[in-house]
């Protein structure tokens, strides 16, 4: 018998079966406190302003808030993951006024003989989408980055600002690629067709590297050459090119400067590498 029992002879019956020490209300709470937080995309990004460099006008663009967003991992290519959210939407700053677009890093990087270019080229024509969302739609994003690589065509930007637009789109299509596996939208051709936006992406990625290797000086795109030579490298895997590869690889083995989680990561590509070329004899 509870402790509580007697209760019902003083017309308390509906309190005999109380937790005396609040056991059950704990347990309860501890449950709660031990179940995962849903992260929602929205709640990791805010609106920033902007001065636009092309036509001097105001905008806003949504960007991902860095401190709060966890990463989680990286794609061997670096891609960055981060718990529920795509950090990639959100690097392409796009001015509705004038359809002046631009990675951050390059965004505020415009000269006066640029902007007359895009002015000529784009802003007479561009027509932009209302877009209307609380956050940037995989189908927002790749308009946003294609307006992006078309610009930096346009002003004649360098051959490192293209390669690295082409390898964030890349990212691009494969986190479109995986948010629609396994659900109604990801129909074959759906897939096919940014699998194959994926590559195609990659390999002009990889020839604008390779370019730039030849003709400009690092920093790159906000990496050092050991970077570079590493991206390089797992490029020029994906593609095949195993010469390049191998060279890149050796390159990192062999520096002075490289640390050692980059020479971790370039023991690893090289045996994939050669798991690689054993395959195809």
């Amino acid at each position: 018998m509870g402790l509580l029992s007697g209760l019902g002879g003083l017309g308390l019956n509906g309190l005999e079966n109380m937790d005396i020490f609040g056991e059950g209300e704990k347990a309860e709470a501890k449950k709660k406190t031990q179940e995962p937080v849903k992260v929602e995309e929205k709640d990791l990004i805010y609106d920033k302003a902007f001065k636009c460099p092309c036509c001097d006008g105001d905008l806003t663009a949504k960007i991902m808030k860095s401190g709060k967003a966890k990463l989680i991992g990286s794609d061997q290519d670096l891609r960055p993951r981060h718990e529920g959210i795509d950090s990639v939407k959100y690097d392409a700053i796009l001015c509705p006024s004038c359809g002046y677009t631009a990675l951050s890093r390059f965004f505020p990087n415009l000269t006066g003989a640029q902007a007359k270019l895009i002015k000529e080229a784009i802003s007479s024509k561009v027509k932009i989408p209302d877009y209307k969302g609380e956050v940037y739609s995989y189908e927002e994003a790749v308009d946003r980055y294609q307006l992006a690589l078309v610009n930096a065509v346009v002003k004649h930007g360098r051959a490192s600002e293209k390669a690295y637009i082409c390898l964030k789109s890349a990212w691009l299509m494969r986190g479109y690629r995986e948010s629609v596996t396994d659900t109604e939208k990801g129909t074959p051709e759906l897939l096919a067709e940014l699998k194959a936006k994926e590559e195609e992406y990659i390999q002009n990625a990889y020839n604008g590297f390779a370019e730039a290797r030849q003709s400009e000086g690092f920093p790159m795109c906000g990496m050092d050459e050991v970077t570079v030579d590493y991206l390089l490298g797992v490029l020029a895997a994906h593609l095949k090119k195993f010469d390049v590869a191998s060279r890149m690889v050796a390159s990192i083995l062999t520096s002075t400067t490289a640390n050692n989680r980059m020479k971790d990561k370039a023991r690893d590509l090289k045996e994939q590498i050669m798991l690689q070329l054993k395959n195809t004899k």
